[in-house]
């Protein structure tokens, strides 16, 4: 018994029933305060990310393609730019899809609507352009979206006269879906400058062959990409040179237009629209004068061989011309020239025509740069030859380094020499004896097959047997033959190694003393010619080679410059400065009838390098490096004519009128040529033209 009375109970009972009903209220309240505030939450604080998230569940981002920017030549011409045009696209509004039943009930409508187009496009088109079929049409639409999602815009004809515009826009309610767009074509410089340099580009649906689009690819087709970054299949990128290389710097960023759609993937309404960012300017190193008097070098000096006999005949067989001119100072290329050329125009809308493609001849490559499919000639030699005499500077230079021989050894040039236990003869071009040689300098000079083999090739053979091919090879790397030379431009060729075995294989010259032997004098590696500018120039550079630069700045769509490109050295090699001194005294092989009247002291190797052609034997191939001025070298140039001859006869007045060309623009001497003569009053010939008028 708890001793209290009923009345104390009922009142105990009362009071705790009270707690709990203020403590059901209270839980209540607050229960109700929380979601008020949740509420409040959702409505002002979380509202605009819901209502993105919410949108983006029924919305689309449509990419739309920047202005792709200009490639300029060093002086600001353009030699690649974007032409605005008006091109004819249509969202598909229904299913025509062949494969449900709303769109076969659908497909008799839009089939009319592609034969109207068809009917307009032969009434109103050019005339001289051939006007789609309504099968050409319809196959556009991609009514199946085989190409595109339901939503995307499909491009139904590029480029429309002002006939087809107006008349599209005047009906455009009878063609539901269609938009008039403007977009671009590339367009390149008439004057065809540089043109395997500059490159081309290809609508992006063409680029499956190269690797360096997978990734957007992949994205662009998954829907993984950002909004920006997003390709079309139908926008033009860089397939080739310049605008391959510096394709993300030329194209800009996409922008996109943020399209509501329902449940069948039809387009509804237009929600958003972000422009695209116009792509920066690339500015070449290449000057334009300079580039187009390379280049017409190489084409009178091809026309003259095939009609002035070189060693005892006429060449009509040399069709095909390569020349890189590279300051020595800064790196820059200042000319490239692959001959033959072409019309870059062909590909300005994206793809070229059967026809077009077919006059090519391969020559849309880069011969400076690769041998593959840059124009061959008649005995199918590409532009990476073997280097023939340009290699012994070099060659002399490791036996000097190697301590073969010092700059004060005397030799007897008796025009043959022998090696092996065959005892298998090399002798000089034409079979010259030189006789006496005073130094080394005098073997470069006159170009000696046999000083090379007996003072560098057996030489070096027997101080390190088999292991001087590996020797060698360093030193060979270390001036930039057989290894990249570090350009900004795609498909850069090593070279042919043939003094190296290849996976275990012996060489294809022979044995490792064979291969030193051949080596020496020229015989061992086809290398192209800009490996053959850079090696000049690390020549000139005493050791230093840098890279040759292709592109001197990058500036956006005001002007203003966002990238500029530095000397760049990528290695040094030390020798002994009298070893310097006396390769650059040896560099004097005559050529006085190329550079008659040549006002500067400069330094150069002829080169006559031997390829066999199969049936027809071996044929010279005409090669030719020089650096000017000798003591102060600004410039060096690289010149090979494969089937040409003699290099002094067949690359060497090419390169003197790039020397000319080069000094009346920038000046061998650091002032302009033009400078100069302007300076100095009109010449006489200016003066006899002034008096007959």
């Amino acid at each position: 018994m708890s001793g209290k009375s009923p009345e104390e109970m009922e009142a105990e009972n009362k009071n705790s029933q009270n707690v709990r009903i203020n403590m059901f209220f209270f839980s209540t309240f607050i229960i109700f305060c929380v979601i008020i505030v949740r509420l409040a939450v959702i409505q002002f604080v979380e509202s605009p990310s819901l209502t993105e998230k919410e949108t983006n569940q029924n919305t689309k981002n449509i990419p739309l393609p920047p202005d792709r920017g200009n490639i300029r030549d060093a002086t600001g011409v353009k030699l690649a730019y974007s032409k605005p045009v008006e091109s004819l696209y249509i969202t598909l509004m229904k299913d025509y899809s062949k494969t449900t039943e709303k769109g076969m009930k659908n497909r008799p409508e839009i089939e009319k609507i592609a034969e109207q187009m068809a009917a307009a496009f032969k009434r109103l088109g050019d005339k001289d352009i051939q006007p789609l079929t309504k099968d050409e049409v319809i196959e556009a639409m991609d009514l199946e979206s085989k190409q595109d999602k339901g939503y995307a815009p499909r491009r139904i004809k590029m480029g429309l006269n002002q006939k087809e515009i107006q008349y599209f826009m005047e009906h455009k309610s009878d063609f539901p879906g269609i938009e008039i767009i403007e977009e671009s074509i590339r367009q390149y410089n008439p004057d065809t400058v540089a043109v395997q340099t500059v490159g081309y580009v290809k609508s992006f649906k063409r680029t499956e062959v190269l690797k360096a689009y997978d990734k957007a690819r992949t994205e662009s087709a998954d829907g993984t990409a950002e909004p920006g970054d997003t390709y079309t299949k139908d926008e033009l990128v860089g397939f080739d040179g310049v605008e391959l290389s510096f394709q993300n710097e030329l194209r800009g960023e996409n922008g996109f237009k943020v399209m509501s759609i329902n449940s069948a993937n039809i387009p509804e309404e237009v929600v958003d629209i972000v422009p695209p960012v116009k792509g920066n300017d690339v500015w070449l190193t290449i000057n334009k004068e300079v580039q187009m008097k390379t280049e017409q070098a190489i084409i009178d000096q091809l026309a003259w061989l095939h009609s002035h006999p070189v060693s005892g005949k006429t060449h009509p067989e040399a069709v095909t011309g390569y020349a890189v001119a590279m300051e020595v100072d800064t790196g820059n290329i200042v000319a490239m020239a692959s001959i033959p050329d072409y019309d870059t125009n062909i590909w300005k809308t994206g793809a070229a025509s059967t026809a077009d493609f077919d006059k090519l001849n391969g020559n849309y490559q880069n011969g400076a740069v690769t041998p593959f499919s840059s124009g061959k000639s008649k005995h199918k030699f590409d532009s990476a030859v073997l280097l023939g005499s340009t290699i012994k500077p070099l060659s002399v230079l490791v036996g000097l380094n190697e301590k073969l021989f010092t700059t004060t050894t005397t030799y007897n040039d008796t025009g043959v020499t022998y090696f092996g236990k065959e005892q298998k003869p090399v002798r000089n071009s034409q079979g010259h004896a030189y006789g006496y040689f005073r130094t080394p300098a005098d073997a470069i000079e006159h170009s000696s097959n046999v000083f090379m083999v007996d003072m560098v090739g057996n030489s070096l053979y027997k101080k390190y047997g088999n292991k001087g091919v590996e020797e060698w090879d360093k030193y060979m790397k270390e001036f930039g033959l057989g290894v990249s030379t570090g350009i900004d431009l795609p498909k850069e060729y090593l070279g042919t190694i043939d003094y190296r075995p290849v996976e275990g294989k012996k060489n294809t010259i022979g044995s490792p003393q064979a291969a030193l032997v051949y080596a020496s004098f020229g015989q061992g590696g086809k290398y192209t010619p800009l490996q053959l500018a850079q090696y000049t120039a690390t020549l000139a550079n005493e050791g230093e080679r840098i890279k040759p630069q292709i592109v001197s700045k990058i500036t956006d769509a005001s002007g203003k410059v966002v990238k500029q490109s530095k000397r760049e050295v990528l290695s040094t090699v030390k020798f002994d400065s009298s070893y310097w001194k006396l390769i650059r005294k040896g560099m004097n092989t005559s050529v006085s009838e190329a550079f008659a009247g040549f006002p500067y002291d400069f330094a150069r190797k002829t080169g006559t390098s031997q390829q066999d052609s199969g049936r027809d034997g071996l044929i010279d191939n005409g090669v030719f490096i020089a650096y000017a001025p000798r003591n102060n070298p600004k410039l060096a140039v690289a010149v090979v004519i494969p089937e040409g001859g003699f290099g002094a006869y067949s690359a060497a007045p090419v390169a003197r009128k790039i020397f000319d060309a080069y000094d009346q623009v920038y000046g061998l001497t650091g002032v302009p040529n033009k400078q100069l003569q302007n300076a100095a009053g009109p010449s006489d010939q200016d003066t006899a033209a002034n008096k007959q008028h």
